[in-house]
């Protein structure tokens, strides 16, 4: 029987090199001749961007940045864009940073050039995500999809090792995740297990060596795999679950994601067999989930979100937030019952196993 699918491809310039990033900011700008530029990057990240930005004529540094980007701190970030006449937003930073900028791009219409410092994948997507009391809204806009991204492996130097490792595992998720989201398809599948290869490489290259460029530029080009993957195939049942917990109880977005992804790999696995077996391969092991079991103890890991402040009291309420958005397109069918225990699990941090 012949393949039948429908396939997007979002339409993103990608400029990638070391040590390049100041060297194609620049080149970018004259490219788009834009003239009045405003910087987004958190107040740890700001001497980077300066450094970076120091070839362009910069409007504004704005570096009131927050996790899950709060509602306020967005109106503020866009009226300032509106008020200094802003026609570029570059983003140096991870997730937060490019979520900030989505932000204001969704109201304005102002292109982004983002930077990542982390390997949240955020840059690569067309998917924005507000947070307004405690609860988290995300939608899909071709308008938030940075126009450019420079990736330099040089500016993730500055990434804790821990840090690293959650947010490379995050990108993880997102490759995973794709295998059986809404609008999976062959070509988002092929993304996400080249993603999977490459993080598998660069992942205990960094934890071995954390100033291993090699490393990181393998984390940079999978962590790139793995959002435009995710970005074609759109939210899964692993990150339905995690945005609820990180909006809802301001939960750290990348150890989250850690934690939470063998758990909905154990839940999911037995139903796709065939998927189960190609994630396996791309690990380099006969079994998905040992694999990534293994890849995550060897790389020391988040294991539990009682860790990350998610008490166990808060278990029946995540499961009646998250219950009605898993996608009815999920491999198993997803019950108050079975989805208690999944939380359960990754809550106490017990072994993820096949529920």
């Amino acid at each position: 029987m012949g393949l039948t699918f429908v396939h997007n491809t979002l339409g993103q310039r990608v400029l990638f090199g070391a040590g390049k990033a100041a060297e194609h900011l620049t080149a970018e700008v004259k490219r788009l001749t834009a003239q009045k530029i405003m910087v987004i990057a958190s107040a740890r990240e700001r001497p980077e961007a300066e450094k970076i930005t120091a070839g362009i004529k910069v409007k504004l540094i704005h570096d009131d940045v927050a996790p899950h980007v709060p509602l306020h701190k967005a109106d503020t970030a866009r009226n300032a864009a509106i008020r200094n006449g802003i026609d570029l937003l570059v983003s140096v930073g991870g997730g937060s940073a490019i979520g900030l900028a989505k932000a204001i791009a969704l109201t304005t219409g102002l292109p982004i050039i983002a930077l990542p410092t982390t390997y949240a994948g955020s840059e690569a997507t067309n998917v924005w995500g507000l947070t307004d009391a405690s609860h988290k809204t995300t939608g899909v806009d071709d308008r938030v999809l940075p126009l450019t991204v420079i990736y330099d492996a040089e500016l993730t130097l500055s990434l804790p090792k821990e840090l690293s490792i959650a947010s490379g595992l995050n990108a993880l998720a997102h490759c995973i995740d794709s295998i059986w989201a809404p609008r999976t398809d062959p070509i988002n599948q092929a993304l996400a297990l080249g993603g999977i290869r490459a993080l598998t490489d660069g992942l205990p290259a960094i934890s071995s060596n954390p100033n291993d460029l090699t490393g990181r530029e393998q984390a940079q080009y999978g962590a790139y795999l793995s959002a435009v993957a995710f970005a074609s195939a759109g939210s899964g049942m692993h990150h339905k679950i995690c945005h609820i917990l990180g909006g809802r109880w301001n939960l750290p977005h990348a150890q989250t994601h850690a934690v939470v992804l063998p758990h909905v790999l154990a839940f999911n696995a037995p139903a796709i067999n065939d998927a189960a077996a190609r994630i396996a391969a791309a690990l380099g092991t006969g079994n998905a989930l040992e694999g990534l079991n293994t890849l995550r103890d060897t790389l020391d890991g988040p294991t539990s979100l009682k860790d990350l402040g998610f008490a166990e009291e808060n278990i029946a309420e995540a499961v009646q937030l998250i219950l009605p958005v898993i996608p009815a397109s999920n491999p198993r069918p997803v019950t108050r019952e079975n989805l208690t225990a999944l939380i359960t699990a990754a809550q106490a941090g017990t072994s993820p196993a096949h529920l």
